[in-house]
C-alpha cells in the first residue's frame, strides 16, 4: 500500500460481527471496496447484506454470546473461504438502565454481548490465524464509556473496560502471529441513535467535541482499515481513540458560559 492510495485487501477474508447494520455494516462495506472477502453475522438475516465495490458480504447467522456458536461462525468462515485474516469484534451495545434497580439477567446479557462474546470469537479466530503464514489481526470495537462512564451505563461501562483490558492481555499472549488492537469510539451519528441526540440533530452535542462534529460510521471503518493493514504491522495492544478529541471538560464549558453570557 502506498501512503496516498487506498488499502488493498484482495485475497484476504474479513469477519465482522454485528455487521448487518449500523457501524458494522459500514465497516463491512469499507472492506468490500478494498477487495476483501467479507463475512458478516447477526442473529437475524438482513434484508440486504452490506455491499461495496460491486460485491456483497456473505451472511452467517450467529448469536456470538454462545461459545459454540461463536466457534461455529469462525469454522463456517474458514470452511467456505479457507482462511481468516481479520476479525472485527463489532457486535455490542446496551440501552441505558438504572444501576440501582437493573436485573441480574440484564447485567449478564450486557456483559455477555460486550465482553464474553468478543473473547469467544477471538479465541476461535486465533486458532486459525496462528497457523497461517501471514497470521492475522483482531480489532475490538470499544467505547469511550470504558474511560469516562456515563449515567445509566454501569454494566456496559464495566464490560467495555473489560474489553480494553482483554485486548491488551491477548496482544501480549498472541503476538507476533496475531495482532490484537482496540478502537475507542465516541459519539457516533447513526440512524438508531438519532433519537438520543435531541431535536437539534446533535448540534448541541457536537459543540462539546473538539472536532466540532459527531463521528460518522465511516470514521470507525477507516480506523479499522488502518489497523488491519500492513502499515500498522508493528501496532499491537493499542487503543486507538476515534472520538474527535473526547469531550470538552464541563468546568471549561461552565467558565465559557459565564464569560460569554
Amino acid at each position: 500500500m502506498n501512503m496516498g492510495s487506498p488499502p488493498d485487501f484482495t485475497d484476504r477474508v474479513v469477519l465482522v460481527t454485528g455487521g448487518t447494520k449500523g457501524i458494522g455494516a459500514t465497516i463491512a462495506e469499507a472492506f468490500l471496496r478494498t477487495g476483501a472477502t467479507v463475512v458478516v453475522c447477526g442473529r437475524r438475516s438482513p434484508t440486504s447484506p452490506p455491499q461495496g465495490g460491486g460485491r456483497e458480504a456473505v451472511f452467517l447467522p450467529c448469536d456470538v454470546r454462545d461459545p459454540a456458536a461463536a466457534a461455529g461462525l469462525v469454522a463456517g468462515t474458514v470452511d467456505r473461504f479457507g482462511r481468516l485474516d481479520v476479525l472485527i469484534n463489532n457486535a455490542g451495545g446496551s440501552p441505558d438502565a438504572d444501576s440501582a434497580t437493573v436485573s441480574p439477567r440484564f447485567v449478564e446479557k450486557i456483559v455477555a454481548l460486550n465482553l464474553l462474546a468478543p473473547f469467544y470469537v477471538a479465541q476461535a479466530a486465533n486458532r486459525v490465524m496462528r497457523d497461517q503464514e501471514r497470521g492475522g489481526t483482531v480489532i475490538n470495537i470499544g467505547s469511550v464509556s470504558a474511560h469516562d462512564p456515563q449515567p445509566g451505563t454501569a454494566a456496559y461501562t464495566a464490560a467495555k473496560a473489560g474489553l480494553l483490558a482483554l485486548t491488551r492481555a491477548l496482544a501480549l499472549e498472541w503476538a507476533p502471529q496475531v495482532r490484537v488492537n482496540h478502537i475507542t469510539t465516541g459519539l457516533i451519528r447513526t440512524e438508531s441513535a438519532a433519537e438520543v441526540y435531541g431535536e437539534d440533530g446533535g448540534a448541541a452535542v457536537a459543540g462539546v467535541i473538539p472536532m466540532e462534529r459527531m463521528a460518522v460510521p465511516e470514521d470507525v471503518a477507516h480506523a479499522c482499515l488502518f489497523l488491519a493493514d500492513d502499515l500498522s504491522g508493528y501496532v499491537n495492544g493499542a487503543d486507538l481513540a476515534v472520538h474527535g478529541g473526547g469531550e470538552v471538560p464541563a468546568r471549561y464549558l461552565a467558565a465559557r458560559r459565564n464569560t460569554t453570557g
